[in-house]
């Protein structure tokens, strides 16, 4: 992808061209959609076609601290060459994740993760609030529940090591409690003996994530905006004017330019200017449908690093961190380790009908934040990504700020840390 192509120009263009149909690209298109814009959304594929479809569906301000703790190095250690660990790295020569490792493991210290758990708690926070009432003003409908959450543990240790990380997480308005095992057997009879305790984030929430990518597609086109699937992004051609794409479907014009790739940002923003420290993280799930002992709210099982979500008319086990670049396998060791480690927590942790088996690409930064803003070189192109497992979660501010900037508008919060001037 060339910056400074020369294509013919259109015979109209958009305010605004957002790449990218998955959480964050039509969560923008409709926040810039009810500012009066005119939106026309491409994608290579088709709404929520990526990372949005088969995660958990769980929002959680709960996940304010990053993967980058002081004592990640340890456990990464332990895990990395197990393929069916929590974390998995492939075997491989890859000078670009040697880089990233080596960037992420040098903030895993308890000043850099303290920033970072500051500045991912604003954004959750506010995004928590955002969402809710986005999904109540569209009407989507996307089975939403402020249910909370359960952090639920086996090992003794492990428990009070997360109780030291809830204590940060209230000083910046994330409530928690401590819920002990009797009362945790009876409040959920899904669970199995043998738990030594739950940690409960009450502020946390869920949804069907590919029904809120399915309703937002739709509230974008009632709105007057346009969705065009099958359209991969070629070139970029930017000025202080506006933008021009070529695509593989034609040429497409704009005033302003959203980049929403996730996984596969680094080598589209890398012409602009843009060296971007992201890695895909591959993300296993499985869906069945939903067993008569269900979960009645979100469980992290903690030891087995598992997410479990039930709906109305599914159940999901979901999570594992692979580091196998755009690897395309179903690996069936790292579905195979959801399974069993649900076994240790749930009295039934399947449903009776096996629905889909899943793999994903989350767009993992090195320094844990997302990446919101305007590039330095160009004015009028702005990414939006990076959010690692938090996509869904942070959706909703990350549009309100992208539509705050093309309105020349005070942004609704602090975002100067998540810019990507940082790594130009």
């Amino acid at each position: 992808m060339s910056s400074k192509a020369n294509f013919p120009a259109p015979a109209a263009g958009d305010e605004v061209l957002v790449v990218g149909a998955g959480v964050i690209g039509l969560s923008a298109a409709l926040r810039l959609l009810r500012d009066g814009r005119s939106v026309r959304v491409i994608d290579r594929s088709g709404p929520g076609a990526g990372a949005s479809h088969g995660n958990c569906g769980t929002i959680t301000p709960s996940h304010a601290p990053p993967l980058a703790l002081p004592g990640t190095p340890w456990r990464a250690l332990k895990w990395m060459l197990k393929s069916d660990a929590p974390l998995y790295v492939k075997p491989r020569f890859d000078p670009a994740l040697a880089a990233w490792m080596h960037r992420f493991l040098r903030r895993c210290n308890a000043r850099d993760a303290a920033e970072a758990t500051r500045q991912r708690a604003a954004i959750l926070a506010d995004a928590r609030q955002r969402l809710e009432a986005l999904i109540d003003d569209e009407r989507l409908d996307c089975q939403f529940r402020a249910s909370g959450s359960w952090y639920v543990f086996r090992d003794a240790a492990e428990f009070e090591h997360e109780q030291q990380l809830a204590v940060p997480l209230r000083e910046l308005g994330i409530e928690s409690r401590l819920i002990d095992p009797g009362d945790a057997l009876r409040l959920e009879p899904s669970l199995r003996e043998g738990i030594v305790g739950v940690i409960e984030f009450p502020g946390d929430a869920q949804l069907r994530p590919d029904r809120l990518v399915a309703e937002l597609a739709r509230r974008v086109t009632e709105l007057g905006g346009v969705i065009e699937s099958s359209a991969d992004l070629r070139r970029v051609d930017a000025s202080r004017q506006g933008v021009s794409v070529e695509t593989s479907a034609g040429v497409r014009r704009a005033d302003w330019l959203l980049l929403a790739t996730g996984a596969w940002s680094p080598a589209l923003l890398r012409p602009l200017g843009i060296k971007l420290p992201m890695q895909p993280g591959k993300g296993y799930s499985i869906t069945w449908s939903r067993p008569e002992l269900a979960p009645q709210r979100p469980l992290v099982l903690a030891e087995a690093s598992v997410c479990v979500t039930s709906w109305e008319d599914g159940f999901r086990l979901g999570s594992t961190m692979e580091f196998s670049g755009f690897d395309t396998t179903l690996n069936r060791v790292r579905l195979d380790a959801l399974k069993r480690g649900a076994a240790d927590y749930l009295h039934q942790p399947t449903g009776g009908e096996l629905r889909e088996e899943w793999y994903g690409w989350r767009p993992m930064m090195a320094d844990d934040l997302p990446v919101i803003g305007a590039l330095p070189k160009h004015p009028r192109v702005l990414f939006a990504g990076g959010h690692g497992m938090l996509g869904v979660s942070m959706s909703a501010t990350t549009a309100q700020l992208v539509a705050d900037h093309i309105a020349a508008r005070e942004p609704c919060m602090e975002a100067s840390a998540f810019s990507p001037a940082r790594f130009a």
